[in-house]
């Protein structure tokens, strides 16, 4: 039928240049029915535009919250639970009600839309303070914009044995505040928080000895071969990596988001890069192009570096970090403190929005990522409560997690089949016990209605 469609086409072609549209028309059709490609495009014109980077991923079941302008009005925020809320420049307070026994981590997760105006002196910071407005030692947290609207994170701490105006049990604040320029855009902006407790120390088991010193030089990054796995759009979603060479892809204004479980005793070392880009123009350049920033389990920055690029080739290397230790966290050093809870740490790497200005939006950037966690793996310091519970720590889930690649919805589903598979085969086993119990019963039975039968036989 094809066939005969394209021979009436073209013999109707003969017949004029009014029966040109027609045949093109015609054309096309026949084409689309062989199912060749360039007849498709021909036929649907110009490809469409694609489709924005995806956004950050929201925690499922996040609560809704609104903070107040002061703390006379702050709504609670309670440990374990992930709220969301909006901020404009300025402030948000929220309340805290917090024990004598436990440090205690707000993060705060600001959000920008795609597009959004931000200087390099916009950003969010965190702070903690008592019922009478002091802040906490070690406040605020904070991070800052670049060139481009990317999300970012600031914790802020009440850390325990540190000073006794925050030591207390009682009520104390969170105040989370974005700061922006004029020229910037002052729309609301979707925040997410999230408060974790670490408990304290066992009575008398608390390391204090000095924390190590920064690993001189910082090691060797693998130059295995590349593995593909595609990071996630934030915190909640983050892919799941270890020591090795990842492969990803890059769009520009997109951040993508890893995460690496580090033990105690163990320590990161992480670099970033990405290669030749498609032109389309002969020349360019972005002065932040990739940027990879490093955050704690709590969600509190380390460390963050970039570099420009010409759509050739660029790379970003972080220095190593120190074991992770739970004296770290009494360090003078800013780059040795955030190290000091084993869990999950994570990776965000961005390509710079105005690489866009000079490659195709289309063709993605081909991204490499290289991991090596070293270090000795030590014994966990003793806690009064269990370290897993409050959200940090390294177990075999995280082990397998990183092992398989695994984001945080696969990991929890995967989580989810084998309960199930438990469950069905604790029934199953279940049920084959009460079906044995029964034909053992059914059986022994029997064979006393035929001793009884015999004997009256007899």
């Amino acid at each position: 039928m094809g066939v005969g469609v394209d021979v009436g086409v073209r013999a109707r072609a003969r017949r004029g240049r009014g029966a040109g549209a027609a045949v093109r028309l015609g054309l096309a059709a026949a084409l689309l029915a062989f199912g060749l490609p360039g007849a498709a495009r021909a036929a649907a014109g110009p490809s469409p535009a694609p489709a924005p980077p995806p956004r950050y991923r929201a925690a499922e079941g996040a609560r809704q919250v609104q903070g107040a302008p002061s703390t006379a009005d702050a709504p609670l925020l309670e440990p374990g639970v992930v709220y969301e809320d909006t901020v404009a420049p300025g402030e948000r307070v929220y309340r805290l009600g917090l024990d004598a026994a436990s440090t205690v981590y707000v993060s705060a997760v600001l959000r920008p839309p795609a597009g959004s105006a931000v200087g390099y002196s916009d950003g969010v910071e965190v702070e903690v303070m008592t019922s009478a407005g002091r802040a906490c030692p070690y406040n605020p947290g904070r991070d800052s914009f670049g060139r481009d609207p990317v999300p970012l994170a600031a914790a802020g701490q009440r850390r325990l044995e540190e000073d006794a105006e925050c030591q207390g049990a009682g009520t104390y604040y969170a105040k989370v505040t974005r700061s922006a320029a004029k020229d910037s855009d002052r729309a609301a902006w979707p925040v997410e928080l999230l408060v974790l407790r670490e408990p304290a120390p066992a009575a008398g088991s608390a390391p204090v000895s000095p924390p190590p010193a920064l690993p001189s030089p910082s090691p060797a990054l693998p130059g295995t071969d590349a593995v593909a796995r595609t990071g996630g759009t934030g915190f909640n979603d983050a892919r799941a990596l270890g020591s090795g060479v990842w492969r990803d892809d890059l769009r520009p204004g997109q951040t993508r988001f890893y995460r690496v479980p580090l033990d105690w005793g163990q320590r990161l070392a992480v670099g970033a890069e990405i290669a030749k880009a498609r032109m389309t123009r002969p020349s360019g350049s972005a002065p932040d192009g990739l940027t990879v920033s490093l955050y704690t389990p709590y969600r509190g920055l380390v460390d963050s570096g970039d570099t420009s690029y010409d759509g050739q080739q660029a790379a970003v290397t972080l220095p190593g970090t120190v074991a992770v230790a739970y004296a770290n966290r009494f360090s003078d050093r800013a780059e040795v403190r955030p190290l000091r809870v084993a869990g999950w740490y994570y990776v965000a790497v961005t390509l710079g929005g105005k690489v866009g200005e000079f490659t195709e939006d289309a063709s993605p950037v081909p991204l490499t990522l290289r991991v090596d966690v070293g270090g000795v793996r030590t014994a966990e310091p003793a806690y009064r409560e269990g370290l897993a519970a409050a959200g940090f720590g390294v177990g075999a889930a995280e082990r397998t997690a990183a092992k398989e690649g695994l984001t945080v919805p696969e990991a929890a589903a995967r989580e989810e089949d084998r309960s199930l598979m438990r469950t069905v085969a604790g029934a199953g086993f279940g049920t084959g016990a009460l079906l044995l119990l029964g034909l053992g019963g059914w059986m022994l039975l029997s064979r006393r209605h035929s001793a009884g039968g015999a004997r009256g036989r007899a």
